[in-house]
């Protein structure tokens, strides 16, 4: 569930993930936004590091912007600061225009592969965070330049609208040698029967699913809020599916921004 922010007390989270482990919190990273709608401040980052003091909230850092930019140069400060002091294991790379990213740095081959050697020393040297790489036309060139050696903390997320929320028609049947997500346009109205086309082309593999938008919610003042009741919306139907969150490693089906569960026989 990504694009927590100010508008929702960290502590608040910390108590749905109490009760539901598997449940992940995306939150998005670009300076220029940083205490706008859906870009958390600095300050409510600092209350979600003692929130998750213990270390028992799973949260994924969605880098935008010149977040995108340093780790495509191959700079590991930011993961590393994110990791160390607040507790994020697991980093999303949005490597779009629509995310605000210098997509001209990997357009040709050369620099194409320059990103995906430079990612790659990254995630060598930053082995306890999972890295996500949004898998598009866009960014295509440089999944590819990571596939043949995939390091074992990488991952892929399946976005065809490319960051822009927009329901896919089909779900792509995934390379199954690298971890992998879906994401564009789910919300609390389609997830149950996203989920259940997803599982027809994962079959026994694990995935994860992203949302963004459609957790969010105006209020009569104009605020634009994170909506925790579209989020537990969205674990209820999980659950009633039978997805029922099992954090086994060997789990054949993952939901809700990096839980991995299994249908009941997570």
């Amino acid at each position: 569930f990504c694009g927590a922010d100010d508008s929702v007390d960290p502590r608040l989270l910390r108590a749905i993930s109490s009760q539901h482990d598997w449940v992940e919190w995306g939150v998005l990273f670009r300076e220029a936004k940083a205490g706008e709608p859906r870009f958390a401040s600095a300050e409510w980052l600092s209350r979600l590091a003692r929130v998750n003091a213990e270390r028992t909230m799973r949260l994924a850092a969605h880098l935008c912007a010149e977040r995108v930019d340093e780790v495509l140069r191959g700079d590991p400060a930011f993961v590393r600061c994110l990791r160390k002091e607040v507790g994020f294991q697991r980093v999303q790379i949005n490597a779009t225009a629509a995310n605000g990213c210098d997509v001209g740095a990997f357009a040709d081959v050369k620099g194409a592969r320059s990103c995906a050697d430079a990612l790659r020393r990254l995630m060598l040297s930053v082995p306890d965070v999972e890295f996500i790489l949004q898998l598009n036309a866009e960014t295509r060139a440089l999944c590819l330049g990571l596939v043949e050696e995939p390091p074992t903390n990488l991952s892929f997320l399946h976005d065809d609208s490319m960051g822009f929320g927009i329901c896919a028609s089909s779900w792509p049947k995934p390379d199954a040698s690298v971890p992998f997500g879906f994401a564009g346009g789910l919300s609390p109205k389609n997830i149950a029967e996203e989920l259940l086309k997803m599982e027809s082309v994962a079959g026994e593999h694990t995935l994860w699913v992203d949302m963004e938008s459609s957790l969010r919610t105006k209020l009569s003042d104009g605020s634009d809020v994170f909506d925790v009741n579209k989020a537990m919306a969205c674990v209820g139907q999980v659950i009633s599916l039978g997805l029922k969150p099992d954090l086994n490693p060997t789990a054949s089906v993952a939901t809700g921004g990096g839980p991995e569960q299994k249908r009941q026989k997570a």
